[in-house]
């Protein structure tokens, strides 16, 4: 069982601009008005890429039972704008059942399950979101966050390099045609916010209701 250490009371949705964006808001994920069918959806069209390479990831052609169970087994966040889900993730505490030695430490959490809609990458959104989840990691106590993601996906892990992962270990999860890079970075909530305001333009006001 994955257990969360500590739960916002109140959580705040995060909103920031991006020129020729509009409003993007990060919040949790909400079944009584957000779509498990439409989640998923937009998840295998954010993993086709990687499916046209023949990487058999789950998030390519998984049924929406599977979306639902892996989103409801942490605390699954969407990227919304103007009502469309446009990105998601999932953050874990430590996971006790996974097959990954290095997401049963006690000290590291993780993202999973995360993706962004195809014409809205490259503007941040991927950024956004794993600052959000390294502020997530932090304010909890959390050493380390992780997260994995196909070793013959280069662009992905230039992409996590770039956002301060480093590679930890390689290995094969079961029933999948590739080995996957284990990625991880100590989180710290001050830098995140400081970049947040850098790399997003996030209204100071939003820093300070997050901070």
């Amino acid at each position: 069982m994955l257990q969360q250490r500590v739960a916002m009371k109140h959580p705040v949705p995060i909103t920031y601009v991006h020129r020729g964006m509009g409003n993007i808001e990060l919040r949790r994920f909400d079944p009584t008005r957000d779509s498990f069918d439409e989640l998923t959806a937009m998840l295998h069209r954010a993993f086709a890429r990687l499916g046209a390479m023949g990487l058999n990831c789950t998030c390519v052609d998984q049924p929406v039972s599977v979306t639902q169970a892996r989103a409801l087994s942490g605390d699954c966040h969407v990227a919304v704008c103007d009502g469309r889900i446009v990105g998601t993730m999932t953050l874990y505490a430590p996971d006790r059942d996974s097959p990954c030695e290095f997401y049963r430490q006690n000290d590291v959490a993780s993202v999973r399950q995360i993706g962004v809609e195809p014409e809205w990458q490259s503007r941040g959104i991927g950024a956004f979101m794993l600052a959000f989840a390294e502020h997530w990691a932090a304010t909890r106590g959390y050493a380390e966050l992780a997260l994995d993601t196909p070793q013959p996906a280069a662009h992905l892990i230039a992409f996590y390099r770039r956002q301060g992962f480093r590679i930890g270990d390689f290995m094969r999860f079961d029933g999948k045609r590739y080995d996957s890079a284990i990625l991880h970075k100590p989180p710290v909530a001050a830098r995140t916010l400081a970049a947040w305001s850098h790399r997003l333009e996030l209204p100071h006001h939003v820093l300070a209701r997050v901070a």
